[in-house]
């Protein structure tokens, strides 16, 4: 997440590219300021699928053992209802007896405030395309017709001249505000570690610091992306909200009650690939991805195995598509030889 009264910036562990997260993120949070949904003047089409706002229990745990030893990890979920009230009795138990809980792995770009401030003028004259063009000119015609669609539907402020990759991101986010979502899962880490203060259980953190000596390059290498490359990123994210807004209120909703199987069974469609895969085109940020990515596997699993070692029980949280990944963290800890069960599907 970013500061938004100066960009300092402390980021949440999306398997994203360092660097372009940490401009990116700047630079969304430098746009002219949108009013929420709820203050937008003004109907808006509601979808018909009410949700679930209520207590709910979440999904089960998945258990990570050595002897007699457990690391219980609770899977999170995004995007989630906005307004809902998330509490489980179940995660309640295994945290207060547990010894620590482990946060999930995070990494925070080491720029400081004032050699910050000084990036103002270079991301904001990143955020712009590059060649002056507006995305009106630099779209396929009936490709800039199904944005400007979802623009009058969902952004109360455009500007024409923002690159794709950033009309893609802020197109997304607002409409997931539109339809009563959140597009992160911060609620749920919150009630963790409410939780986990409130029994006296230390929080273990699990940070990588990224050295940035010349961010301005950084800030710079975004041009490098190819415009063919952030089109193709704002056409995805154009399809999945056409297609995929009513399946990501069920796929919420399903998290909700813990129906995990439910989970599985619907396929997410996600622009997250073909919009990565845009700033991998840029060497140094392909070269900065694959460090940070290995350095937050790296100490994650330090922690987990301390914990595994040292403690009875301990506890976690990770996103459910790293514990369902065939090569995520699960896998690796396998792969180690620790015996994994995965939760059942509340009834």
């Amino acid at each position: 997440m970013v500061n938004r009264r100066a960009p300092k910036i402390s980021l949440p562990s999306h398997r994203h590219p360092a660097v372009a997260i940490l401009a990116l993120t700047a630079l969304m949070a430098l746009r002219p300021a949108n009013l929420c949904a709820a203050e937008r003047s003004g109907d808006t089409d509601a979808l018909p699928e009410v949700l679930v706002t209520g207590e709910q229990p979440g999904p089960g745990m998945w258990r990570v053992s050595k002897g007699d030893h457990d690391l219980w990890i609770l899977a999170t979920f995004a995007p989630l209802p906005k307004k809902m009230i998330w509490r489980s009795r179940a995660v309640e138990m295994r945290i207060s007896s547990s010894q620590v809980v482990i946060t999930p792995p995070e990494f925070a770009p080491n720029i400081g405030l004032f050699r910050g401030i000084t990036l103002i003028p270079a991301l904001l004259h990143a955020r712009g395309s590059p060649d002056g063009k507006t995305l009106e000119e630099e779209l396929p015609h009936d490709l800039y017709i199904r944005w400007l669609a979802l623009r009058v539907k969902y952004l109360d402020h455009s500007d024409e001249k923002v690159r794709p990759i950033l009309a893609a991101f802020d197109l997304y986010a607002d409409a997931l505000t539109q339809v009563g979502l959140t597009p992160d899962d911060d609620e749920v880490w919150d009630v963790v570690k409410q939780t986990a203060n409130a029994h006296h259980v230390p929080i273990e953190h699990v940070n990588i610091k990224v050295p940035l000596d010349d961010p301005k390059s950084a800030i710079r290498s975004l041009d490098q992306i190819p415009r063919s490359a952030e089109i193709a990123c704002l056409e995805k994210t154009i399809k999945r909200l056409e297609t995929d807004l009513q399946p990501m209120v069920r796929r919420a909703n399903l998290w909700s009650l813990g129906d995990i199987d439910g989970l599985r069974a619907m396929p997410i469609p996600s622009q997250r690939a073909t919009c990565q895969n845009a700033f991998l085109a840029v060497p140094q940020l392909q070269a900065q991805f694959s460090q940070i990515d290995t350095s937050m596997n790296s100490a994650w699993l330090i922690a987990a195995e301390n914990a595994l070692a040292g403690n009875v029980s301990s506890f976690s949280v990770l996103r459910i598509d790293e514990l369902l990944r065939p090569d995520g963290l699960l896998a690796m800890l396998r792969a180690k030889g620790y015996a994994v069960e995965e939760p059942q599907t509340e009834k």
